[in-house]
């Protein structure tokens, strides 16, 4: 029976066992919930079809690009976010760190809303919200008050954020194949199969037709605006999980010789994809809503946290097999939340390992517990939405969009890494990057974000976000977003672990063949 080859480092640090497996995981980490309840409203506000002519141009000039360069630094430096930013340039590890600090802010509140979904797959059989979503949610299920932070806990949020935790837990012990690996292969699939058939079920409902007209009719005006191509480069940005180090840490532990700007097409326009998928289904379900309510769909169209847990809900509650489409869709919330939350944990503990001497089941519960305890004590309470859409928002927009923009500058101008990380996307692949992935890195996708990221800071200056109170937004926005800046380049000035190379790995390439799938060994021991 053949394997495949392994090096010691690659024991250590586990590998995917084929590009199969890798493409399964990385469409895991891209599918979240943004794809499903931000996208469709997205689309809808900037244009409607029109939208579709910006959003695929964000994809080809900056979401690709960026997701390649990601793939390059992982691939090519065979390590975490900060270890593979030191194998780069050695003065640019802390862009690495300031990626992880980042995602441990992320999975701190993702955590969460991954909590609510799994309730509300439950609440779908009974229609538990009864005849008012919204004061249910707001009211007996999350038990909010006023902007705040509070101990008081919600233990209908509390337990099965709980779960959330330690099913996260189990699966990241197991490791890169056996955990991660695994998990994609069987959940993606049931993903795909679940939303299809959700989006088949609302194209049947009255009033479809009207939803779907809502979305797609083209408002050409619209291409004239700034705002709107601003829209299609965040949106892009934030749902092909780029540029906050899920990508260079999944591309790590692929095998040499693996094409990996081909794998980068296959996921980017598969996350795409699955984008217009949700679009179709959502809209079709809102067209239902409005029609049965007897007001446009303009009245009822919304996103984020109000078209998953008011706006659906209120649909189940009217439409026939409410159950069905119920579980169906916070089913499908909670498998692509999941395999999203898994990859953003995934950056902290691999760099964990990488900077120390840390098994992998040490490292899982040095970093979960703490990130578990903080998620329960800020977000298992009455005032965890207000904590959670606040962090959100800030770390999306002054966190992610940040240090992408810094990073395509340092690596194209300071340390001049876009010949060598191109050298290695054009090894094994049909697919080759040249002067123009350059020119994208360099030039188009930076001025494109910072665009987005100047508006964003000037829109925020003026009407601070959300009315909440200033102390609020300078604790858990403007300093959550400054945190892991200050976190990035304090934890770089921590030394490497004893015989951890800085220097670029010489790894050979697997030998030539047929494409090997799990057939393989296991990627490595459980410690």
């Amino acid at each position: 029976m053949s394997h495949v080859d392994t090096t010691p480092s690659e024991e250590r640090r586990g590998a995917f066992t084929s590009r199969r497996v890798f493409i399964l995981a990385a469409i895991g980490s891209a599918v979240g919930l943004g794809n499903i309840w931000r996208f469709p409203y997205v689309a809808y506000e900037n244009g409607g079809g029109a939208f579709i002519l910006p959003y695929l141009v964000a994809l080809l000039t900056a979401g690709i690009p960026f997701l390649l360069l990601d793939y390059a630094l992982g691939h090519r430096n065979r390590g975490s976010a900060p270890l593979s930013f030191a194998r780069q340039s050695r003065g640019t590890e802390g862009l690495g760190w300031w990626q992880v600090g980042i995602c441990f802010m992320i999975a701190v509140y993702y955590a969460a809303v991954l909590a609510w979904a799994v309730r509300y797959t439950l609440f779908s059989f009974t229609e538990a919200w009864g005849d008012d979503a919204e004061a249910y949610f707001f009211g007996e299920f999350l038990q909010v008050g006023d902007p705040g932070v509070t101990m008081d806990f919600v233990a209908g949020v509390v337990f099965p954020l709980a779960l959330v935790w330690l099913a996260l837990i189990v699966v990241l012990v197991l490791g890169v194949q056996r955990g991660i690996g695994a998990m994609s292969m069987i959940f993606i699939p049931i993903l795909i199969v679940a939303f299809a058939v959700l989006v088949i079920y609302a194209l049947t409902l009255d009033g479809a037709g009207e939803g779907l007209n809502t979305l797609f009719t083209p408002n050409w005006d619209a291409l004239s605006e700034p705002g709107v191509w601003a829209a299609a480069y965040g949106q892009i940005f934030f749902s092909l999980s780029i540029g906050f180090g899920i990508m260079i840490t999944y591309a790590s532990y692929v095998r040499r010789g693996t094409d990996m700007p081909g794998s980068g097409l296959v996921v980017g326009f598969s996350n795409s994809g699955f984008e217009l998928l949700a679009g179709i289904g959502v809209f079709a379900a809102l067209g239902f809503m409005a029609q049965a309510s007897g007001v446009q769909v303009s009245e009822v169209a919304s996103s984020g946290v109000g078209l998953a847990f008011i706006a659906f809900p209120t649909i189940i509650s009217e439409a026939p097999l409410g159950a069905f489409l119920g579980v169906l869709f916070f089913g499908s919330l909670v498998i692509a939340g999941f395999t999203s939350l898994v990859s953003v944990i995934e950056v902290v503990i691999s760099a964990v390992r990488d900077k120390f001497e840390m098994t992998r089941r040490g490292a899982t519960l040095a970093v979960s517990i703490p990130a578990a305890i903080v998620s329960l004590i800020f977000l298992g309470t009455t005032s965890g939405l207000y904590v959670l859409d606040i962090v959100d928002n800030f770390i999306n927009k002054f966190g992610i969009l940040l240090v992408a923009v810094v990073s395509m500058v340092v690596l194209a101008y300071a340390v001049r890494a876009l010949p060598s990380l191109a050298e290695a996307l054009n090894d094994h692949t049909s697919v080759h990057v040249g002067a123009w992935w350059r020119a994208l890195i360099a030039v188009v996708a930076p001025i494109a974000l910072a665009y987005v990221l100047i508006r964003d800071f000037l829109d925020t200056l003026e009407e601070p976000y959300g009315g909440y109170p200033e102390w609020m937004l300078a604790v858990f926005g403007w300093g959550a977003a400054g945190i892991v800046i200050v976190f990035g380049f304090l934890a770089a000035l921590v030394p490497w672990r004893p015989g951890t190379s800085l220097e670029v790995p010489d790894l050979p390439p697997t030998r030539p063949g047929p494409d090997r799938t799990d057939r393989s060994r296991p990627d490595e021991e459980v410690r």
